[in-house]
């Protein structure tokens, strides 16, 4: 190995092994992995549909109200357990190579989301409310949840990227926070006897509309005032989401009357109004293009466990695909920005994998800023 350069003392030597001992035990972070797409033609309407992960291992995308593709929709954000546990990947969706970005204790799938720049990945491990830089790979806590508080159902970033809202409960009760993602005191906007879940901020609003257990939809300014009850239609809502533009909440009503049709509905807050978008084959979850005149919705018909188009105008839907996911809530659909792509997962394989379906001939392409 030859002798040391004269001049270098043992403890320098010392601390240079350690560090490269230190390098080496932070594992695969970082690593590459190569592409496991495979194409294969649908049963039902013989389009090209590509799996875009191996069923080896499991993979989910994000909560469906999470930033999971990058704005100009040339790669996204996954978890998958192909190292053991679950951990945050990055596919490049021009040619699926894919790389880990994390190695935490205790991942939460649901709770990856990028930021609005799209540079940054924040999450869940466990009580840890992490963020990790995508160029760099270096990882920061920006906040532990207090002791006497457990975490609770849902985490999403505002539009703007500054902070983090996530809920922590205890016996009795919860309470919604809100964690800047710089610098700064994490606060309580709300707290109540009572549990609270899956909070939303509202574009270009210091609002934001949370779910009560069992009382449906509530919406309240980020310093807790002006906290009420949403009037929506009677029923179940499910997957209530923003639009883009922040004047409106689309959300799935799921009718008492089991025998009624599952239908996509818009509440409007400024206006306290809201109305029919369009009945549906009994979407079980969906999602919007940018401009909201496309949706896509995966179907908890049993005899027909299909992904499909809706057009807004029409009222009309086109079948893209079979699921076959034993939970057609989990499949959860989302268009690409540039609304060329539909994404979704389904365990039809065994294990939840992550799809994609071309619906660049079916759909009009929208402009999104880059990154």
């Amino acid at each position: 190995m030859g002798h040391r350069a004269r001049g270098t003392s043992r403890r320098a030597f010392l601390v240079t092994v350690g560090a490269g001992l230190l390098a080496g035990a932070e594992g695969n972070k970082g690593r590459n992995f190569p592409p496991e797409w495979r194409r294969y033609a649908d049963p039902t309407t013989e389009a090209d549909v590509y799996r875009l992960t191996d069923p080896a291992h499991r993979a989910w995308l994000p909560a469906y109200y999470n930033r999971a593709i990058a704005r100009s929709s040339g790669w996204l954000v996954f978890a998958g357990d192909r190292e053991g546990s679950p951990q945050a990947y990055r596919m490049d969706l021009k040619n699926g190579e894919t790389r880990l970005l994390t190695e935490a204790e205790d991942l939460d799938a649901a709770t990856l989301t990028l930021t609005a720049d799209n540079r940054e990945l924040c999450f869940f491990a466990g009580r840890s409310l992490r963020l990790v830089s995508l160029a760099t790979l270096r990882e920061r806590e920006i906040y532990r949840i207090a002791e006497g508080w457990e975490r609770g159902v849902g985490m999403s970033v505002g539009p703007d990227g500054t902070h983090a809202t996530f809920v922590e409960t205890r016996q009795g009760g919860s309470r919604l926070r809100v964690a800047p993602l710089a610098a700064g005191a994490v606060r309580t906007v709300i707290e109540a006897p009572l549990e609270m879940s899956h909070p939303l901020h509202r574009p270009g609003r210091a609002q934001l509309f949370y779910r009560r257990a069992d009382d449906g939809l509530w919406m309240t300014d980020l310093d807790g005032r002006e906290n009420h009850r949403l009037k929506l239609a009677p029923g179940t809502s499910a997957c209530a989401n923003w639009s883009h533009d922040g004047r409106t909440i689309l959300y799935l009503n799921l009718p008492e009357d089991p025998h009624q049709l599952h239908a996509i509905r818009e509440y409007a807050p400024d206006t306290a109004t809201d109305k029919l978008v369009s009945k549906t084959s009994q979407f079980a979850s969906f999602g919007a293009n940018r401009d909201t005149s496309v949706f896509v919705g995966a179907s908890a018909n049993k005899a027909s466990p299909t992904v499909l188009l809706l057009l807004r105008i029409t009222q009309r839907e086109m079948t893209l695909c079979e699921h076959k996911a034993v939970d057609p809530a989990a499949v959860a659909p989302i268009f690409s920005p540039d609304s060329q792509h539909i994404y979704f997962q389904s365990d039809r394989d065994g294990k939840p994998a992550l799809y994609s379906v071309h619906v660049d001939r079916l759909v009009e392409k929208t402009d999104v800023e880059a990154p």
